[in-house]
């Protein structure tokens, strides 16, 4: 079973590199659209009314995928394909990389007007008031957080709970995109969707960190300066988990992100992390390059991590039937 699982992982990496999204009938925006409704009639403006709304969608989205896993459990090829197919599903990996070389290109073509008009799928920043240094800004930090969130965490939940962890996960960071927000809508009825999302990237993002600074000689930035960011500024981030990749992103590419950030709730003002330069196109570009050797270098590590934890579940079992007998 853990070869099925590794293997499938590696081969949903595979498919979003080569494919990327599907782009019809794509199982998120399913997902969506169920949620959206669901919203519809379970809206509340208080947390017990979000945390119903939560546990039934993250909970029927588990409960789909243990039975999907249930049905490879003997079946070591049927495990790899449907871990696959959800792998491919659920990562972010390849449409990341287009949107941000895109808005690397707009930049670097001194296009703010296709810049700008651009931004909105990477963020949830407003625009309209940003320059070429703020879109540069919210484009990396943007990279950098989503490497985390579409990459590095479904792979790491995949290699962990196989199926349900894929599914799972994406569930849960998707409510939170949609729900998971500090407004007058949603600062109640999101509330559990935004705590589950956070509680699910707490290792994956420090784990997106850590290979982030094993990865930016590849990139030709500082290993070393993204250690000594990510340790030193990461905890000032209002976010538990977005520091921390957003944080070594910087260092890496030795730069400086964070400070006032506008979204169309209105501006916060956050610490600056790093001590470089400001951002630029071409930065951009390299935050992309980066991304793609953190989601390399994720699969190699989740997939490895896939073959290690259930021989030993494996090894437990067949240790207690031998007890058993004697």
């Amino acid at each position: 079973m853990s070869v099925g699982r590794a293997v499938g992982l590696v081969l949903g990496v595979a498919a979003d590199a080569v494919f990327g999204d599907p782009r019809r009938f794509h199982p998120v925006a399913g997902f969506g659209r169920v949620a959206a409704a669901l919203e519809h009639k379970l809206y509340r403006d208080h947390k017990a009314a979000g945390v119903a709304y939560t546990a039934a969608l993250v909970g029927g989205t588990v409960l789909a995928g243990v039975a999907v896993e249930r049905a490879g459990r003997k079946h070591p090829v049927l495990q790899a394909v449907t871990t696959a197919a959800a792998t491919w599903a659920v990562l972010g990996g390849s449409s990341l990389a287009d949107e941000g070389t895109a808005m690397g290109r707009e930049l670097d073509g001194g296009d703010l007007a296709a810049a700008r008009h651009r931004l909105p799928n990477l963020c949830g920043r407003e625009p309209a008031r940003l320059d070429t240094l703020g879109l540069a800004k919210a484009t990396v930090e943007s990279v950098a957080e989503n490497t985390s969130d579409a990459v590095v965490a479904p792979l790491f939940w995949g290699a962990v709970a196989g199926v349900p962890g894929l599914l799972g996960y994406r569930a849960a960071n998707t409510l939170d995109a949609m729900v998971g927000h500090k407004n007058a809508r949603y600062t109640r009825f999101g509330w559990a969707s935004a705590r589950l999302d956070d509680v699910a990237n707490l290792i994956p993002s420090r784990l997106a960190a850590l290979l982030t600074t094993a990865g930016a000689p590849v990139v030709g930035g500082s290993g070393g300066e993204a250690w000594r960011t990510w340790r030193r500024d990461a905890s000032a981030h209002p976010s538990p988990n977005a520091g921390q990749v957003e944080a070594a992103f910087a260092g890496a590419l030795e730069i400086r992100l964070g400070g006032r950030t506008v979204y169309s709730h209105g501006a916060e003002d956050r610490p600056v992390l790093g001590h470089g330069r400001n951002p630029d196109a071409g930065h951009v570009t390299r935050a992309v390059e980066l991304s793609r050797v953190v989601g390399a270098g994720a699969a190699v590590v989740t997939s490895a991590l896939a073959l290690l934890l259930r021989p030993r579940r494996a090894s437990r079992r067949r240790t207690s039937a031998s007890a058993s007998a004697r």
